[in-house]
């Protein structure tokens, strides 16, 4: 009997393992390996040039510097962000497709549309939380209030009869005024414009009294005495603007809806990739210089808690209630 050399066996163990990672899928395989070890894409499924797009390019620096490959967007606009959110949904779960995700094509979309190509539940992982952005109610100077307490009370004297722009219908801002006229009693009146600060014309002139905002789009108009803030879409008061109320002062749960962004992979990803791209993220939040430029644009980096997969889904859960609530109360809700 000719004996194998022993450089030509294999343990029986090591054959086995050998064997195994043969017929595992390419994508495992991959993950199996040291990660990353090429290029990642983000996937913003809006325009350049937008909120989600410029908090992306503030964004990826960090976690780029802490992976050690490149983090390069890609703007997939198109259907309210659903193309760009059903591209990573459908993407190879290995972690080097992540979408830069938002309420519309994660919460609210798959709750008001008729149809919508992907389950965020099911399809999508959530890695952290990295913005909040508020909605604010903002006021005309024009409109004889100063603050919330007065703008509740003008608007319950006249049910009915005050109007509120948001940035079209079935968006954040919109279900957030749904959520304030039920719990204040004052029947607003929504009137939908086409995009964020597309209301601002009217409401400087005072066609328009009241709208609900991005901070964003707002704090430099109010700043600037153009426009009066009187009210903050959060749980509590934001240091941006601490002399402002939040909503929940007035009873509405939580503070309403607040517009978060957030890092999301396919489902199947592996456990140990979403623990490094999340401490890549946590890297990248927990820059001052970050944090300062964040909040000059007038959103919020996430704190540690929400900047993880169970704190960003725990979130996920509670605005998919408020916003089915809100859905509801429009005479929206689909599913």
């Amino acid at each position: 009997m000719v004996r194998k050399p022993p450089s030509a066996r294999v343990p029986r163990r090591g054959a086995l393992a050998l064997g195994t990672s043969l017929v595992l899928p390419g994508v495992v395989r991959a993950q199996c390996g040291r990660f990353p070890n090429r290029p990642i894409r983000l996937v913003v499924p809006f325009g350049a040039g937008g909120n989600l797009d410029t908090l992306a390019r503030l964004l990826t620096p960090g976690i780029a510097e802490r992976l050690g490959q490149p983090v390069v967007i890609e703007n997939r606009a198109g259907a309210g962000g659903n193309l760009g959110t059903e591209l990573v949904a459908r993407a190879q779960p290995d972690g080097y497709s992540l979408l830069l995700g938002s309420n519309g094509a994660l919460i609210i979309n798959p709750l008001i549309m008729e149809r919508v190509p992907y389950d965020p539940m099911r399809d999508l992982l959530p890695v952290a939380l990295c913005f909040r952005t508020p909605n604010v109610l903002v006021v005309s100077r024009k409109l004889p209030v100063t603050t919330l307490a007065e703008f509740v009370a003008y608007a319950k004297a006249r049910p009915g009869q005050v109007q509120c722009g948001s940035a079209g219908t079935g968006t954040s801002n919109h279900l957030l005024i749904e959520l304030l006229s039920a719990a204040t009693g004052t029947g607003l009146v929504h009137v939908p414009y086409r995009a964020s600060g597309a209301a601002t014309p009217d409401l400087l002139t005072g066609v328009l009294p009241a709208s609900m905002e991005q901070l964003t789009i707002a704090l430099p108009l109010h700043r600037d005495g153009q426009l009066r803030i009187i009210g903050i879409g959060l749980p509590e008061r934001s240091p941006l603007l601490p002399e402002v109320p939040s909503l929940a002062e007035l009873g509405v749960p939580d503070g309403g809806l607040v517009s978060f962004i957030g890092i999301l992979v396919p489902s199947g990803t592996l456990e140990g990739v979403i623990d490094t791209l999340r401490d890549a993220v946590a890297a990248a939040l927990a820059d001052p210089a970050l944090r300062t430029r964040v909040e000059e644009t007038g959103s919020l980096v996430a704190e540690a808690d929400t900047a993880s997969p169970a704190g960003f889904g725990a979130l996920l859960r509670r605005e998919t209630e408020l916003s089915r609530r809100a859905a509801a109360s429009a005479g929206m809700l689909l599913r």
